[in-house]
């Protein structure tokens, strides 16, 4: 019994050291093991001469817009234009029944040749002193009272044609043929397009740099083309009181009509070029509550092969399409991780492959928007 319990402890002793010396082997591979190296996109950092912006969202005016009405009741006689169609100023848009107008012009006409043949008589015997100055007088004012009534009666016809104050375009026709119109009704809108107006809002502290003549840059999200050049014509003299806002009106030249009024629009005002800006793409800050952060990639330390990152700490300045400027945290020739920034941990081996980078431009034109 005592021969087969030495065996027993022996065995279980022996199974006991050869664990051990198992544990100890793994201890000693985990300290020798390294997790791969992340694959990562990098870009190095360099000075640019960015164009400082100050970002604002505005509406198109028509520099003359208005509906044209009619200041008088009538019947539609006639109508001479088509939706859509571009006019000049004084051209015919539509005339109104005149008929009973006709009549008392007609008729001002009438007493007004007689007031001149009376006039002509008169004149004639007061040469010959057979009436008396009185008479003359009386003659003479009854021929400018029957002048008077044929201008009025004219004035009446006119205004019964009604016809465009400016060039511009026409939009959806509002009345028909026979219709009866009553003082102020509708007609037709009538929009100048080229130049348009541009108006928007910035904060009272941007007002400083808010001049006549500055530079403006305006983009409108449905249109496919090249950012409108604009520039300021007028800020307002008073700053709202509830928003603390101030308005700024600014001025485009819009010969293919693209732009028309009562769309929303993207405007920048252009301040002066700054030179040596610091700016990485977006993608590359890791934006976290305690400060946000970038991963330099550098050498890896105590002479290993390869390359490692280190985590510094940046401030943020402005940002333009997809790049942000760097105020402080980094240096020109820093090669900063652009991808792969969350599986990222300090001197975390890294390997770089720039195969395909992430977005990295001024003004990104995204595919699906």
């Amino acid at each position: 019994m005592i021969l087969m319990l030495v065996v027993v402890f022996v065995c279980i002793a022996g199974i006991a050291l050869w664990k051990v010396m198992k544990v100890r082997e793994a201890i000693a591979a985990h300290a020798h093991f390294a997790m791969p190296p992340a694959a990562v996109t990098t870009v190095v950092v360099k000075g640019q001469t960015w164009q400082p912006v100050l970002s604002a969202v505005g509406s198109l005016k028509a520099v003359n817009g208005v509906t044209v009405s009619t200041d008088l009741a009538g019947i539609v006689s006639e109508i001479k234009f088509e939706s859509g169609a571009a006019v000049k100023k004084g051209d015919l848009l539509i005339k109104l029944d005149t008929q009973q107008e006709d009549a008392q012009l007609h008729a001002a006409e009438a007493k007004l040749e007689l007031a001149k043949l009376d006039l002509e008589r008169k004149r004639d015997l007061i040469a010959k002193k057979t009436i008396s100055p009185s008479d003359w007088d009386s003659a003479q004012s009854e021929f400018h009272q029957m002048e008077a009534s044929v201008d009025e009666a004219k004035a009446v016809l006119a205004r019964k044609r009604i016809t465009a104050p400016f060039d511009g375009y026409l939009g959806i026709r509002q009345v028909n043929l026979g219709q009866y119109l009553n003082p102020g009704a509708a007609i037709v809108p009538l929009q100048s397009l080229d130049p348009i107006y541009v108006e928007f809002n910035l904060p009272q502290q941007n007002l400083s740099q808010l001049t006549v003549g500055k530079k403006l840059r305006i983009r409108a999200a449905d249109i496919a083309t090249d950012a409108f050049e604009a520039e300021i014509n007028a800020v307002d003299s008073k700053v709202d009181d509830s928003t603390r806002n101030i308005m700024v009106q600014g001025t485009a030249q819009n010969p293919d009509h693209k732009l028309r009024p009562g769309m929303f629009v993207n405007v920048e005002v252009l301040l002066p070029e700054t030179e040596g800006v610091l700016a990485i793409p977006v993608s590359s800050i890791n934006y976290a509550p305690y400060g946000d952060s970038v991963y330099v990639v550098k050498p890896a330390a105590d002479g290993k092969p390869g390359q490692e990152v280190e985590q510094q700490v940046v401030k943020l300045g402005p940002k333009r399409g997809d790049q942000v400027s760097v105020l402080s945290g980094l240096k020109d020739g820093d090669e900063v991780v652009t991808s792969g920034v969350f599986k990222l941990r300090p001197h975390a081996a890294v390997q770089v492959n720039n195969a395909v980078m992430p977005d990295n431009s001024l003004t990104p034109k995204p595919k699906d928007t």
